[in-house]
């Protein structure tokens, strides 16, 4: 009786000195080794659809110094489901290679790398979402969900604070524990936030060891992977901290509503991210005030907790406001349609996460103060709840393929046939 596929391990061996691993009376080498070969799966259209137009490009290399993922195509003779999925979440969906090619649509070739790149990528999300079964939350990860769910939230604590006692109060100097314990915020929000960290850790594990073999085959006198991981590492954060692959390849910028080139996506990107790095450096900040400095809120507009989540909520609205825009004006071609209401509704969570704190900060002296926070942290909570199962997956996905990228290229290219 057959085994599961998924149980069928295949071995192939590698030599470091030959093609083969074969000596001249036909019995494994001494430099030999066994390598895991996990089964082949079938494509779905999607990812056929990916595969087709890459021999498409591998054949063309007009854009090959476009961005990460023709550096990395070109280290390949065919793409199986593991590559389109590596592949995928390697492209920016910056849409330079899309205005420049010359077997776009209407052509019969009807080469569209970020469309379908867009496609593959959120079944990637999908497929590695943990655990399995809430990874059909994806497909309901729209506007009219992420808003339902804040507002619900927010309705909820609104009522639990009504019932405790009036939502309009004497001034509280900004004492928020006075509205609700701080021993109730830690404990929920610290358990909302532990589950995310766990479950978007365990989808991007299932994503690496998907997309990257146990070990990998060396060439004579190669680095091993164990040399190039540091250096690899280095330069994968860098890539992603600057978002280098949003310059079009060029340092021009992206194509968004046409043919010319703007920088302002990338830096639209940079103002929600670090704007949302702030804020959770605030929240750091204040935790180490109080437990380890013993220093309780509300803390002073001047002080570090509050500074940093003041500019981090300023970025948070550039951002996304910026995001919004040009995700309302940007060719159609450039993506997946059906993913519009994904990326809005986490762009929606975003702004409103923003716009509710700053309100909150500006009016926390009022007799509104505990309504505000009611509201601002029910959709901090609905943020949280859907960023294992959101638009905020690609970060995490990208820049596990960025480090792939950064290891791959410093390993031997057996093909040879294009420069890294």
């Amino acid at each position: 009786m057959s085994q599961p596929l998924t149980d069928l391990i295949a071995t192939v061996r590698a030599e470091s000195d030959a093609p083969d691993a074969v000596g001249i009376e036909g019995r494994p080498t001494a430099n030999a080794r066994t390598i895991p070969i996990r089964p082949v799966l079938p494509l779905s259209a999607d990812e056929n659809e990916v595969a087709r137009i890459l021999q498409i490009c591998n054949a063309c290399r007009y854009c090959e110094g476009f961005c990460a993922v023709f550096p990395a195509m070109t280290r390949r003779l065919e793409f199986g489901r593991a590559d389109t999925h590596y592949l995928a979440n390697l492209c920016h969906n910056c849409g330079a290679c899309l205005h420049a090619c010359q077997y776009a649509p209407p052509h019969e070739f009807a080469v569209n790398v970020p469309q379908a790149m867009a496609r593959v990528r959120v079944k990637t999300y999908h497929d590695y979402a943990w655990p399995a079964p809430l990874g059909k939350l994806y497909e309901r990860a729209g506007l009219t969900v992420a808003v339902a769910l804040a507002v619900g939230l927010a309705l909820f604590l609104v009522l639990a604070m009504a019932m405790a006692g009036p939502l309009l109060h004497a001034p509280l100097a900004g004492n928020f524990y006075a509205i609700f314990p701080h021993n109730f915020l830690a404990g929920v929000f610290g358990a909302v936030f532990l589950f995310v960290v766990f479950a978007l850790g365990m989808g991007v594990r299932r994503f690496w060891r998907e997309v990257t073999p146990a070990s990998e085959p060396q060439a004579p006198r190669g680095p091993t992977i164990a040399e190039v991981r540091a250096p690899a590492a280095a330069e994968a954060a860098h890539a992603a901290l600057r978002l280098k692959y949003l310059g079009g390849g060029h340092g021009e910028g992206c194509n968004e509503a046409d043919d010319a080139f703007t920088l302002w996506r990338r830096r639209f990107h940079h103002f929600t991210f670090y704007g949302f790095m702030l804020c959770f450096a605030a929240t750091s900040v204040a935790t180490l005030y109080h437990y380890l400095l013993g220093w309780h809120a509300p803390y002073p507009l001047t002080s570090t907790p509050v500074v940093l989540g003041t500019l981090g909520g300023i970025g948070l609205l550039i951002g996304p406001t910026g995001l919004l825009w040009l995700n309302l004006r940007r060719d159609p071609q450039h993506g997946d349609a059906k993913q519009r209401p994904m990326d809005r509704g986490f762009i929606a969570l975003l702004l409103l996460t923003s716009a509710t704190g700053l309100a909150l900060l500006a009016w926390r002296d009022t007799a509104a103060m505990g309504l505000l926070l009611a509201v601002h942290l029910g959709v901090v909570m609905a943020l949280f709840l859907t960023l294992p199962y959101g638009k905020f997956a690609h970060g995490i996905f990208r820049s596990a393929a960025l480090l792939k990228f950064a290891i791959e290229k410093r390993l031997p290219n057996r093909l040879q046939l294009g420069s890294d």
